[in-house]
C-alpha cells in the first residue's frame, strides 16, 4: 500500500489538496467557530438577516443601508483562510440576494458588495458570486460535534430564504461531499497497485470504492425526502443563477466601485453541482473521456470556478491515472467487474442527476426571466447534455 507520509507521491496525501478521508472536499476547519470581527463581523450579521428581509422585496435597500463601507473593512489580507472563507460565504448569499432578490432583477452591483467581493474572491483565487465551495463546501456546521457527519447532524450556516427544502437541498450535497472522502482516500493506492501490476490490490480497492459509491448514490436517492421540486424551482433555485449565457442579463453585471473592472459588465457562471469535483474526479481516475459538446466546454470553464487545491487534485488524478489501460491489459475478470461496478456507479449517478433535473426543473413551468426551465443556473440547456454524458460513462464499460 501507498505510504501517506510519501510526499513524493504523484497522487499526494489529501492533506496537500485541502481534503480529508472523513469530509472529501468539505472545509477542514469548524466553520461555525470561525468568528468574523470588526466591520466583516458586521457585514456577517447584515447576511444573518436575509431570510427576513428576502420576502420583503425591498433586500436591496436594506443591504445598502445597512452594509459597511468598503474602506471599514479590514485588509483581506490580516484574515486567516477560514475568516476569508467564511466572509465570502456571506457576501456571495448578499450579492446573489441583491442581484435576483426582488421582483425585477438589476444589473448592478454597489461598491458595498461588490468591492469586498472581488477582494474576497481574489484573496481566495475564485469568481466573485456564489459557488459551489460558499454554497456547500464551506457552509455546513455540525449539530452536535461529538457525533458524526450525517444527514441527522448537520445544518447550514447561512441561507437565503431558509426552511426545510431549501436546507435539505445543500446538506444532502454536504452528506455526499463528506461520504466521498472515503473513495478519494484510496486513489494514492489504487493507482499505485495499477504502477505495480498488483490485480489483486487493485481490484480490493476498486470493490470497497464501488461499495462507497452505493452509499454516496443512496444518499442522493434520499433528495425528494425533504426538497419538494415545485419548492425548489420557486423559493430555492431563484437566487443561484449567475450572469454569463442567462437571458436575463444579457450583459452580465457591473461590479461598481471595482477600478480594474471599471464600467464593463462582468459575465459569470451561476452556482451548479457541475462545480463539485466528485464526479471530475472519478471521471480522471476510471479515465472517462466525453466528446466535444458546448456541455463539455461549460464543464471545463467550471474547473475555474472550484477551489485552487481541489482543481490540482483532479488534475493530478488525470494526469497519472493508467488505471483504464492497466484494466485492460490485466485479464482479469475480477479486477474487470470491479471496474466496471465504479463506472456504473457513477453512471447511475449521472442518471439519478438528470432525473432530478427533469422533475425539479424541466417540468416546471416556466416563472420569469432568468430561472427557465430550459436553462441550468449555470447557463446551459442541461438536460440534452446530462443525457449524453450519462451514456458516454456507460459506454465506457469494458
Amino acid at each position: 500500500m501507498a505510504n501517506a507520509s510519501n510526499s513524493n507521491l504523484a497522487i499526494k496525501p489529501l492533506g496537500e489538496y485541502d481534503m480529508s478521508a472523513n469530509g472529501g472536499f468539505l472545509c477542514r476547519y469548524d466553520a461555525a467557530k470561525v468568528e468574523l470581527t470588526g466591520a466583516w463581523g458586521d457585514a456577517a450579521s447584515v447576511a444573518s438577516k436575509l431570510p427576513q428581509v428576502l420576502p420583503s422585496n425591498r433586500v436591496r435597500a436594506f443591504l445598502q443601508s445597512r452594509l459597511p463601507h468598503p474602506e471599514d473593512l479590514s485588509e483581506v489580507s490580516a484574515l486567516t483562510d477560514a475568516q476569508a472563507r467564511m466572509a465570502t460565504v456571506h457576501y456571495t448569499f448578499m450579492v446573489q440576494s441583491y442581484i435576483w432578490g426582488e421582483t425585477a432583477h438589476t444589473d448592478r452591483l454597489p461598491a458595498a458588495l461588490a468591492v469586498p467581493m472581488v477582494t474576497l474572491a481574489d484573496r481566495l483565487g475564485q469568481q466573485p458570486l456564489l459557488t459551489y465551495a460558499s454554497y456547500v463546501l464551506d457552509n455546513w456546521a455540525l449539530i452536535d460535534p461529538s457525533k458524526p457527519l450525517g444527514l441527522d447532524n448537520i445544518q447550514m450556516i447561512q441561507n437565503f430564504l431558509g426552511g426545510q427544502d431549501e436546507a435539505w437541498f445543500v446538506l444532502v450535497h454536504v452528506a455526499i461531499e463528506a461520504r466521498a472522502g472515503e473513495v478519494f482516500a484510496r486513489f494514492a493506492d489504487i493507482h499505485e497497485a495499477a504502477t505495480r501490476k498488483d490485480t489483486a490490490v487493485a481490484g480490493e480497492l476498486l470493490e470497497k470504492t464501488a461499495e462507497t459509491w452505493a452509499q454516496i448514490n443512496a444518499l442522493f436517492d434520499r433528495m425528494p425526502e425533504r426538497c419538494d421540486p415545485y419548492i425548489y424551482f420557486e423559493r430555492v433555485r431563484p437566487y443561484i443563477h449567475g450572469w454569463k449565457d442567462n437571458p436575463a442579463l444579457p450583459n452580465g453585471v457591473i461590479y461598481e466601485g471595482v477600478e480594474r473592472f471599471g464600467t464593463v459588465a462582468q459575465a459569470y457562471r451561476g452556482q451548479t453541482g457541475s462545480q463539485s469535483s466528485i464526479v471530475p474526479s472519478m471521471d480522471a481516475l476510471l479515465g472517462v473521456g466525453h466528446a466535444a459538446d458546448p456541455l463539455r466546454a461549460f464543464l471545463d470553464q467550471l474547473h475555474a470556478y472550484r477551489p485552487q487545491p481541489h482543481r490540482r487534485f483532479v488534475d493530478d488524478v488525470r494526469s497519472n491515472s493508467g488505471l483504464r489501460g492497466f484494466v485492460e491489459d490485466a485479464g482479469s475478470a475480477a479486477l474487470t467487474d470491479a471496474y466496471n461496478a465504479n463506472i456504473q456507479a457513477v453512471a447511475d449517478f449521472r442518471t439519478r442527476h438528470l432525473e432530478y433535473a427533469a422533475s425539479y426543473i424541466n417540468k416546471q413551468g416556466k416563472r420569469n426571466a432568468g430561472n427557465d426551465t430550459e436553462v441550468g443556473t449555470g447557463g446551459t440547456p442541461f438536460m440534452r447534455y446530462l443525457k449524453k454524458h450519462r451514456d458516454e460513462t456507460q459506454a465506457n464499460l469494458l
